[in-house]
């Protein structure tokens, strides 16, 4: 794992959140820039990443008295890391957003598109905990044909200040299998994501009667 200091600055994560929003970040991050530093022998990264792991075993919250037993954390840090959690807890807390983890968990958010008689092309924009932040058709094609253009399905990931889009498009042919162009779309999706640093996740076809991920098929 590389050290913070030795990270581009625009990949440092006070500078995403001014560029993009705390909504672009990892819980990793989220958690690197509370903190802000490490100490001269443990980097902050370290540090995050043991308390990450607390946070994902101890699903109902985090205990002062685990902070402080993290080399490099002591009371200070605790307290300020309970106190930005408590924060967020009393004036943000909603019902649990949409998280994706896997190609089965985005299917009832396109469960529309199994029927179209036109091809629909979606986007499903996520933000740094995988969790959905829009879901939006960029274009509907003929019956079995949709142009789609990188800046049209980045357009709206960029307003969201997205971390990753899975992108969407149904076959009303009844075939699962991509064809050429959707090779080639995908292709182009990935590498302007990677420009822009919002990562494509996945590209989904879906049919009537079934999905198949282009990233399952080795093609991302």
């Amino acid at each position: 794992m590389r050290k913070m200091k030795d990270m581009p600055l625009q990949d440092r994560p006070r500078e995403k959140i001014a560029k993009r929003g705390a909504a672009a970040l990892s819980d990793n991050e989220l958690i690197e820039a509370i903190i802000g530093r490490g100490t001269r022998t443990k980097d902050v990264r370290m540090i995050s990443q043991e308390i990450c792991g607390i946070l994902r075993d101890r699903r109902q919250g985090i205990r002062y008295e685990d902070l402080c037993a993290i080399e490099g954390i002591g009371p200070g840090k605790a307290s300020q890391i309970l106190a930005c959690f408590e924060m967020g807890r009393r004036y943000f807390e909603t019902a649990p957003a949409d998280r994706v983890t896997k190609p089965e968990d985005i299917l009832p958010l396109v469960a529309h598109l199994r029927d179209k008689r036109q091809e629909h092309f979606t986007c499903i924009t996520l933000n740094g905990a995988g969790e959905v932040l829009g879901n939006r058709v960029i274009t509907v094609g003929l019956l079995n044909h949709s142009l789609v253009h990188p800046r049209e399905v980045f357009a709206d990931a960029i307003t969201d200040r997205a971390a990753s889009v899975i992108c969407v498009h149904n076959h009303p042919s009844g075939s699962l299998e991509p064809s050429s162009q959707d090779i080639a779309i995908t292709t182009q999706l990935k590498e302007a994501g990677s420009l822009i640093g919002i990562q494509l996740v996945d590209h989904v076809i879906v049919t009537r009667t079934g999905h198949l991920s282009l990233r399952e098929r080795g093609l991302i």
